[in-house]
């Protein structure tokens, strides 16, 4: 018997299938879905914040007549930019995803001079694919 005051049963479907990264945990380590140019900036000003001191303290840090002080900051400092790294593929290629090109584009970067203006151009400065594509909804 059908109760009319029974709450409805269902799921709840989100319009971006999930596929639009939402906290900034997702931005700057999943590979999936795609980013506007505003969090594209905003997480390379993050990363940028993060390495500078690390470049400081790993790299200007000073050592010890042991050396102990540089191999523990050799280790910090691969173990951070590993993370580093990560984060800024992330961006770059959820970049690429809103312009409707694969990550593999990541390696026009590898072209030296022409390679950096152009992924200066289309991530930092163009304007995502209008409407969903094949990488999720927009994110503007």
């Amino acid at each position: 018997m059908h109760n009319p005051y029974q709450a409805p049963r269902g799921e709840i479907i989100t319009p971006s299938g999930g596929q639009n990264p939402t906290t900034w945990k997702e931005i700057l380590f999943s590979f999936k879905g795609r980013i506007p140019r505003r969090q594209y900036w905003g997480g390379t000003g993050i990363i940028t914040l993060a390495a500078l001191p690390l470049f400081l303290i790993v790299f200007l840090g000073g050592e010890t007549e042991s050396g102990a002080l540089s191999l523990l900051g050799g280790l910090i400092g691969i173990v951070a930019y590993i993370g580093i790294i990560w984060a800024s593929f992330a961006l770059g290629i959820k970049r690429w995803h809103d312009r409707d090109k694969s990550g593999w584009w990541m390696l026009i970067g590898l072209i030296p001079v022409i390679g950096a203006i152009w992924a200066f151009v289309e991530q930092g400065c163009l304007r995502g694919t209008e409407g969903p594509n094949r990488f999720g909804d927009d994110p503007t």
